[in-house]
């Protein structure tokens, strides 16, 4: 079921070991626990990924790896899900973030064209740097705490699931 899934899903040790900008890490890859799944290893490690994927860098995978090694969360699940933000879904999250900060700010939004370029990044970021950075922050922190609970709740769910069918509590 879902435990199932998630174990079928992830990345296996090797395979990520192998990726080029995981081998930065060295040696902190041997943690076991970055490759166990158990609730409690991937609630963090879907709160990690969702947040990350707000955060507006390139190479999110590398810093969600990074946080995932020190708060010991499942590397594959909190990398795999930075991906929640790419190149097709990137410019409607951001524009939302953009906009969710200008509304928080109490500011009005300008008319922004978004691009994925170091120059616009140099010139355009500049008039909208501080709402779009909040609604990144806020959007990014509000999709990791209802993650990591939704995961925890679901998870227990399961073992619920699991354990009447296996005592056949009605």
């Amino acid at each position: 079921m879902m435990m199932d899934k998630f174990k079928k899903m992830i990345p296996t040790p090797e395979e990520l070991k192998k990726h080029k900008y995981m081998r930065l890490f060295g040696d902190l890859l041997h943690d076991p626990h970055l490759w166990h799944v158990d609730q409690n290893t991937i609630s963090k490690a879907v709160a990690v990924g969702l947040f990350i994927a707000f955060v507006p860098i390139p190479f999110q995978m590398i810093l969600a790896a990074a946080i995932a090694i020190i708060l010991r969360a499942n590397l594959p699940v909190a990398v795999a899900l930075v991906w929640i933000s790419n190149p097709v879904t990137m410019p409607p999250l951001f524009y939302g973030a953009y906009k969710l900060g200008a509304f928080i700010m109490g500011t009005s939004t300008q008319s922004v064209q978004m691009e994925l370029s170091l120059d616009w990044l140099l010139h355009g970021l500049g008039a909208i740097w501080q709402p779009f950075l909040l609604g990144c922050f806020v959007m990014g922190t509000v999709c990791a705490v209802i993650g990591y609970i939704a995961t925890h709740i679901a998870w227990r769910m399961e073992l619920t699931d699991r354990w009447k069918n296996k005592h056949h509590v009605i």
